[in-house]
């Protein structure tokens, strides 16, 4: 497994900012990512549960 990841750029709806001031990314930023990074993410199109550590995708 590399451990480099590959730029992806930012473009317009891949993120917005939360009421608190995080970057919050969306479903479109993670299929552009390709792959889940299992940290949780409110928007994972790829089904990760944190509470099961499971991928339901």
């Amino acid at each position: 497994m590399s451990y480099l990841k590959k730029h992806i750029p930012i473009e317009d709806g891949d993120y917005y900012l939360t009421p608190e001031g995080y970057r919050c990314f969306t479903e479109q930023y993670h299929l552009k990512r390709g792959y889940c990074c299992e940290s949780g993410c409110r928007h994972c199109p790829y089904g990760y549960s944190k509470k099961t550590n499971t991928q339901n995708g």
